[in-house]
């Protein structure tokens, strides 16, 4: 058996590795010169267990990441031996209840805390899935002191300690790579832009373009591309028969110099908001969603947005994200831009089922539960929703493909 894999993303990438740890050999397919060059590093790296979510009643989207987040580091410490402590982390994340939110103070107290309980639940006897964090304890809210400390409490109007946590993007990049280029069974086609998947007797052919074009014979066919999946299946007559949204949204990341104080990591709700996410190296994170937001498009290819962009737009990111979040987060009043160290602003495209943004309450951008892995005989399409889910879904589809059932 042989299987391509199209996408050289963090969904495309652990497919692979899941694919060769089963026996089976992975020929991987990426337009870019690099894997894991553009949405895989253009975000936080949260490994969200759900907390996020309250404008989903059904809890369904909780329930979803939560899966994904219990095998998030599993699956790398399997498949490239990496204890849990290997990865670079963030400080856990408060949850911050907005004064514009669009769930009360109450109503977000209750869904954070049926959420934890049903991940209490999901995590009864595997205390270490979650990076050896403990989630047997109740969310802690905090005192109106700590909070008036922390934020603006005029704008901050309740806050609630959360054991979740977010990876940097770009270190577990680099640690991915360094795997697959040591795996033999993966042949890797960087520079190769896949035009399309046919029908090729048994199997499929998967035809790109390099310097030339190619067409390239599989058993097995995995569409793991992030915002060009739509445009393959298009092709192969499975046009979504509901909307759905691109939006390219930056966030900006840099280290404080040393008399400035580190922010807390926090995720503000719920709404177009943001947040900060503080590493343990002192590596800081903003995103903030007036700001950062730069384009929407419901076509089925959108443009070719730039992961990393070019002034000015570089420095209105940078200036407008630090000056919208000092606003509330005292710790970064008073920053000067120019004191500010490895300075990255970086982003991508969200891909997400829906017709209206998240300033609509209803949108259903605010569920993330209806993705995964859909099969039509040997083609698989990958929808992961967020990073959190990758790992999940790779060993969900090699499973699929190897006959098997999924560890």
């Amino acid at each position: 058996m042989r299987v391509g894999v199209l996408g050289g993303g963090l969904q495309g990438c652990c497919i692979a590795l899941a694919l060769v740890a089963r026996g089976i050999p992975v020929v991987l397919y990426d337009r870019n010169n690099r894997l894991l060059s553009r949405a895989a590093i253009a975000n936080e790296g949260k490994i969200h267990l759900g907390y996020m979510y309250a404008n989903d009643p059904s809890r369904s989207t909780a329930r979803m990441m939560m899966q994904g987040a219990l095998a998030f580091a599993p699956f790398f410490a399997r498949y490239l031996e990496l204890p849990a402590d290997a990865l670079a982390l963030s400080r856990p994340a408060a949850y911050v209840v907005h004064r514009d939110s669009q769930r009360s103070v109450e109503q977000v107290a209750h869904y954070l805390a049926d959420v934890h309980a049903l991940l209490r639940e999901a995590s009864e006897g595997r205390r270490d899935a979650y990076f050896g964090h403990d989630l047997s304890g109740d969310l802690r809210p905090w005192s109106d002191a700590e909070r008036e400390e922390a934020f603006d409490p005029s704008i901050a109007l309740a806050v609630f300690d959360s054991p979740e946590v977010a990876i940097d993007p770009l270190a577990l990049a680099e640690l991915v790579r360094r795997r697959i280029a040591q795996e033999p069974a993966i042949e890797v086609r960087l520079n190769h832009d896949v035009t399309s998947v046919e029908d090729d007797g048994s199997g499929f052919a998967v035809c790109a373009t390099a310097e030339s074009y190619q067409r390239e014979r599989f058993d097995h066919v995995v569409n793991a591309l992030w915002d060009g999946r739509f445009v393959i299946n298009e092709k192969r007559g499975l046009r979504p028969g509901r909307p759905w949204l691109h939006r390219l949204k930056y966030g900006v990341s840099f280290r404080l110099p040393e008399h400035v104080p580190l922010p807390p990591s926090a995720t503000f709700v719920s709404g177009p908001f943001g947040e900060v996410v503080s590493y343990r190296d002192g590596l800081t994170y903003l995103t903030w969603y007036p700001v950062c937001l730069k384009a929407i498009s419901s076509e089925v290819a959108p443009p070719h947005w730039q992961t990393y962009p070019a002034e000015p737009l570089h420095s209105e990111l940078l200036e407008g994200t630090l000056q919208a979040m000092a606003q509330f987060v005292p710790s970064l009043r008073n920053v000067d831009v120019a004191e500010l160290q490895d300075v990255t602003v970086k982003g991508g495209a969200i891909v997400a089922w829906g017709a209206t943004d998240i300033y609509d309450p209803a949108s259903e951008l605010h569920r993330r539960f209806e993705i995964g892995v859909t099969s039509t005989g040997n083609f698989h399409s990958v929808d992961p929703g967020k990073l959190t889910m990758a790992p999940y879904f790779a060993d969900v589809c090699a499973a699929r493909i190897a006959g098997s059932s999924a560890p």
